[in-house]
């Protein structure tokens, strides 16, 4: 039978972290082996791996003595497997007890060969269908993006998420999320795995992109789903995850665009993008949001000062 490892990398997740592992052991496994379930944990401070109950799976533990990040916590986790699949899993995600079985047996199929990489269907904390696929970002989207007109104008100017798409149905996509990210062990090991350039953010888009370069191809499986919270994880340090995300974001142009396309990126992301941010949050009348803004984009000048090192 097929073969999967499930690598979930945790940051002070608390009591997800154990509700997410007890899913993945009442999920259905008739047609493959789960032979390792990883956990890396990235120097938690919330204690939860406390107590942390394997209920029956090859649970395997790598706790960091600091935060290494999330796509080098990946490949740490996928370091040693042997497996036909891997899974790269949020800790706040809670599976459906079918999503396993459904996901392998769609990769599975002979004319399916080409299919690297694999999402479901995720459920947000309201039970919505969240819009979890995006388009492989260019210039165009970032533009949107930090101009602020994908949210005032985003039938003119979308970003790359398909927030259009109601995700009701299967289909090709370009990318899908990380939160679920079902990838052919061999592919993963071809592409050497995620760019740990990227300490948080845009990794999962960056491996899509390289995927579809080499000729593989992304599919979003909307008939099994899984509930995904979304955030938790980072709630409590926005600024800091503000920072990363436009790191990551500046990262990815550098690498996928032409160099002035991505130049321009840089300007507008350093230069334009927090003035829109802190006029929105002076419209709303958030200091708590002007103070996360403000933090974030001085981490951000910092890090470019530095040429983009962490």
């Amino acid at each position: 039978m097929p073969s999967l490892d499930i690598v979930i990398v945790n940051w002070n997740a608390g009591k997800r972290l154990q509700r997410c592992i007890s899913s993945i052991a009442t999920a259905q496994r008739a047609s493959f082996n789960i032979d390792r379930v990883v956990v890396v944990d990235n120097a938690s401070s919330d204690g939860s791996l406390e107590g942390l109950q394997p209920v029956g799976l090859p649970l395997v533990v790598i706790a960091n003595p600091a935060n290494r990040g999330f796509a080098a916590a990946c490949n740490q986790g996928a370091g040693e497997s042997t497996a036909d699949y891997l899974l790269f899993l949020n800790p706040d995600v809670v599976l459906e007890p079918c999503a396993l079985e459904e996901s392998v047996t769609l990769m599975q199929q002979p004319e399916n060969a080409r299919i690297g990489i694999c999402g479901i269907q995720l459920i947000n904390s309201t039970g919505e269908v969240a819009r979890s696929c995006a388009r492989i970002p260019r210039a165009a989207h970032f533009f949107a993006m930090a101009t602020g007109l994908e949210r005032i104008a985003q039938s003119r100017f979308p970003g790359a998420l398909m927030e259009e798409w109601d995700h009701r149905s299967s289909c090709m996509v370009e990318h899908v999320i990380g939160a679920f990210f079902w990838v052919r062990r061999s592919l993963f090991s071809s592409l050497g795995g995620f760019d740990e350039r990227f300490f948080v953010y845009l990794e999962d888009i960056d491996f899509s992109c390289r995927a579809r370069q080499a000729g593989w191809n992304s599919y979003y499986l909307a008939t099994v789903r899984a509930e995904h919270s979304g955030g938790g994880c980072s709630e409590h340090v926005k600024a800091t995850r503000l920072f990363y995300a436009l790191r990551s974001r500046i990262l990815y142009a550098y690498k996928h665009l032409p160099a002035t396309s991505a130049t321009v990126v840089l300007l507008l992301t350093i230069v334009v993008e927090p003035v829109v941010r802190l006029g929105r949050a002076l419209f709303r009348g958030s200091f708590a949001e002007l103070a996360e803004v403000s933090d974030g984009y001085w981490k951000l000048w910092k890090c470019a000062a530095q040429g983009m090192r962490q």
